[in-house]
């Protein structure tokens, strides 16, 4: 390494160092959501079709310092280097989260979460259609095929505690023993979260296979797999957290692994998609009640469909007219995603996707420090999911797809298949 390269990287790791301790302090999903209490009390209420909208309270951050600071870090990034151009705008994306939450429980938070999260308008890359188009899409397929979201919660049959010690057993496995503690967390809204070192089970809730397998693919072999492999990072030890303009893409990645795995049914894809037209909803005005009566005329039951307005709600008002828009990227980085793999599959570049694995990147991190991978700076993935190690597998999935993407289904008749076949 040049002297010059070398004196680059020294500053760019001291940025990176300022970044992670601007950014300590900032926590999304912590600040905008509900108690537990709160929560378990409304649903009850609405049980027993006694609707009222939730009245929340929300702690506001003073994250003035963080703003300034990540401002700073923002303008010493300068030039065109990819990992000058990774901290600019990781600074960036992290001081707009800051004044998302500094807004929290007004209006004000609906603006800044969409520039993270994107709208459900928005187009989706190399199409003319828009994620709310395929929303719409997956959702009608899906009650054609006559999937039962009722009997997905009836099926919910393994206790907190059970899936817990199986999934720190297969962990163990994978990883080493005791790299990753799975634990039960009641005050937990969605029904699990992950980290590097740690994933939560939400408290007092059952779980059904498909639930593991999900939870096994998404959480524990991308989540916790992207963040121990960012911790092995020799010089950006952000890579190791998920800032918010990478969480599309890690998202994505994650729903896209459950969709390898073989641990998706149309039954998730219509929840996913369900939750972008409810954001929608409260975008054009629907409030809290009518949220969740949306939810719950497509068959969610009592509490699932509280739970999926209270997504939509987290951090703004319950009203109408606002919502937290995270929600947005499940679907449209699934998408996204998955043209990213076709597209490297059909430029053999089989290398770009095993970097995907390497930390918490975006897809276009993946392309812009491509250099860096190759010349040591960074470092490649430890771990890759199982299904990424099965090459032969992948590819056999990925050269599928692309080949019959290529098929006109509006010149398709039932009458030439019969007569080909």
């Amino acid at each position: 390494m040049s002297g010059i390269a070398a004196a680059l990287s020294q500053r760019c790791a001291e940025l990176d160092r300022r970044l992670l301790a601007a950014v300590r302090g900032i926590h999304i999903l912590g600040t905008v959501a509900w108690p537990a209490s709160l929560e378990q009390r409304m649903i009850a209420d609405y049980a027993q079709a006694r609707y009222s909208l939730p009245e929340v309270d929300y702690r506001r951050p003073d994250l003035a310092e963080a703003r300034a600071e990540l401002a700073a870090v923002e303008q010493a990034a300068d030039g065109d280097d990819p990992l000058c151009t990774y901290l600019r705008r990781t600074a960036e994306s992290w001081r707009i989260a800051a004044g998302m939450l500094e807004a929290v429980g007004s209006s004000g938070v609906t603006a800044p979460s969409i520039t993270l999260y994107g709208r459900p308008g928005d187009p989706i890359p190399g199409s003319d259609r828009s994620n709310l188009d395929a929303a719409r899409y997956f959702v009608e397929l899906s009650d054609e095929l006559g999937a039962d979201l009722p009997g997905r919660e009836a099926g919910a049959q393994i206790p907190a505690a059970s899936l817990r010690d199986e999934l720190a057993t297969a962990l163990d496995a994978f990883f080493g023993p005791g790299t990753i503690a799975v634990t039960i967390d009641p005050e937990l809204t969605a029904k699990a979260a992950a980290g590097a070192t740690r994933i939560r089970l939400r408290g007092g809730t059952c779980f059904s296979e498909y639930d593991r397998h999900q939870l096994l693919a998404h959480e524990a072999f991308v989540h916790s797999l992207t963040a121990l492999n960012g911790r092995a990072q020799p010089l950006l030890g952000s890579l190791a957290r998920t800032s918010p303009r990478v969480t599309a893409t890690q998202e994505g990645l994650a729903v896209f692994a459950e969709l390898m795995s073989g641990a998706i049914d149309i039954a998730r894809l219509k929840r996913i998609s369900l939750r972008i037209l409810a954001i929608d909803l409260a975008l054009n005005g629907a409030d809290f009640v009518e949220v969740y009566r949306f939810f719950h005329e497509r068959g969610q039951g009592v509490a699932d469909s509280f739970r999926s307005a209270q997504r939509v709600f987290r951090g703004v008002p319950v009203s109408g007219g606002s919502a937290f828009a995270k929600d947005n990227v499940y679907l449209s980085g699934l998408l996204t995603v998955h043209t990213f793999f076709r597209w490297a599959f059909r430029a053999r570049r089989m290398d770009l996707l095993r970097y995907l694995f390497a930390g918490k990147l975006a897809l276009a991190d993946v392309l812009s420090l491509e250099p860096c991978f190759l010349d040591g700076t960074l470092a490649p993935p430890r771990w890759l999911p199982p299904w990424m190690q099965q090459t032969q597998g992948l590819a056999g999935k990925l050269a599928f797809s692309v080949f019959v993407n290529g098929i006109r289904m509006g010149r398709v008749e039932p009458e030439t298949l019969s007569a080909s076949v």
